[in-house]
């Protein structure tokens, strides 16, 4: 309430001028929606139509509502009166909001029909012998009534619009949920419908840090879907879904992240969001990935994914092929693994393979000498070589057990 409210329970008019503007109610109500109508096009259609008469009794209620608080002795319960307009024009506001539009036109009505209520009511009370002292304050009461029903009407409209709002990201959760947990088609569809969600071509898996989930969601397009509770092999990182950045898009998106520390999955068909938060989630969780800082294109570790899409095969093949250096018990000597490993990796290059260990051609010659004692002529068979090649040039991947989903590997 504002601190002019209270005046208009300490001023009381005597039923003597409170008759007559009772008598004018309804010629003052059909002036103000007159005025209104003329000077506020977006009422213009609505008090034509079939809201007219609804809009008409709602400001002669009003207007009522005004003379009642007016003419009544004070007491603790003066508000009662003023109670049942609040609440119309809280509705009010809120009804705009469903309809969406802004408050302008709402408050606008009101300023215009409290000048024009206060011309009419005014000129019955000089015709009615009050004195200039006593219509000058009741200006300032009328304006101040006018003040409350517009304050109410805001707070019905702000409300709206959070309640809207809080209903709208609801229902773009559960979009979001049913999309990355593969739902049926027509499950996504109605959820999607329900949501009111443009759909677009395609989504692309976004895994952000959650502190930076709003600075980012920000940089996407406004169809852009987000989860921010983690998921199963999201590890600490939130879901964002990127719309349409297929194609050349796919740059300007990677662009738009960097210094985020983000991976980014590929493109897919909207419907198909799941494979591409799925893949998102799998190179998040290759072992010595870094993130920190970074923009990581699951595009660009896609043979890393499909060796390491099962962890205990790759474990299996890896023991397999390190046996011959073990006897099959205890740890592979390192120094001969490293030499292998940039064997395979430079074909046989010695100086390379030298240079990138930090030792002399002689003593590569000498390890892959000793390599040959071990592996005999497996280090000329193409199949053994591309399976050394795979285990090798990967770190170890820790087998997962059975039912687990994929996530965040120790490096």
């Amino acid at each position: 309430m504002s601190d002019a409210l209270p005046d208009v329970t300490t001023f009381r008019l005597t039923p003597e001028v409170v008759g007559p503007l009772r008598q004018g109610l309804s010629h003052v109500a059909v002036q103000t929606i007159n005025a209104i109508t003329a000077s506020v096009p977006a009422y213009t259609e609505a008090f034509a139509g079939e809201l007219g008469p609804t809009i008409e009794k709602a400001v002669r209620a009003a207007l009522g509502t005004f003379l009642e608080l007016v003419s009544r002795d004070t007491g603790p319960d003066w508000g009662a009166p003023l109670a049942p307009a609040l609440e119309g024009a809280y509705a009010l506001g809120r009804g705009e909001a469903r309809n969406g539009r802004s408050l302008d036109a709402l408050l606008s009505a009101y300023r215009l029909g409290a000048r024009v209520a206060w011309r009419e009511l005014a000129a019955i009370s000089v015709r009615a012998g009050q004195p200039a002292a006593t219509i000058a304050h009741f200006a300032e009461l009328v304006f101040a009534y006018i003040d409350e029903l517009s304050a109410a009407s805001v707070a019905g409209h702000a409300d709206e619009l959070a309640s809207t709002e809080r209903e709208r990201l609801r229902l773009l959760d559960q979009l979001t949920q049913a999309l990355v947990a593969g739902e049926p088609e027509h499950v996504v569809l109605a959820a999607a419908e329900r949501a009111d969600w443009a759909a677009p071509q395609t989504l692309t898996a976004v895994l952000v840090p959650e502190r930076s989930l709003r600075g980012v969601a920000d940089l996407l397009d406004a169809r852009a879907l987000q989860r921010s509770e983690p998921g199963p092999g999201f590890g600490d990182m939130s879901l964002l879904l990127a719309p349409d950045a297929h194609g050349p898009a796919r740059a300007p998106l990677m662009r738009l992240l960097r210094g985020h520390g983000v991976v980014v999955g590929p493109a897919r068909p909207w419907l198909r969001a799941r494979e591409s938060v799925d893949r998102a989630a799998r190179t998040l969780a290759l072992p010595g990935l870094r993130v920190a800082g970074r923009v990581v294109d699951t595009e660009d570790h896609l043979a890393a994914l499909v060796v390491t899409a099962d962890p205990q095969a790759l474990a299996d093949l890896r023991a397999q092929v390190l046996a011959p250096l073990t006897g099959g018990t205890g740890a592979p000597p390192g120094k001969l693994v490293d030499t292998l490993r940039s064997w395979l990796r430079h074909q046989g290059r010695r100086e390379e393979v030298a240079a990138e260990l930090f030792i002399h051609p002689q003593t590569v010659r000498y390890r892959m000498t000793r390599l040959r004692e071990i592996y005999g002529d497996r280090l000329t068979d193409p199949e053994w070589i591309s399976a050394a090649a795979v285990v090798l040039t990967l770190p170890t991947l820790p087998a997962r057990p059975p039912g687990r989903p994929p996530g965040r590997a120790a490096g």
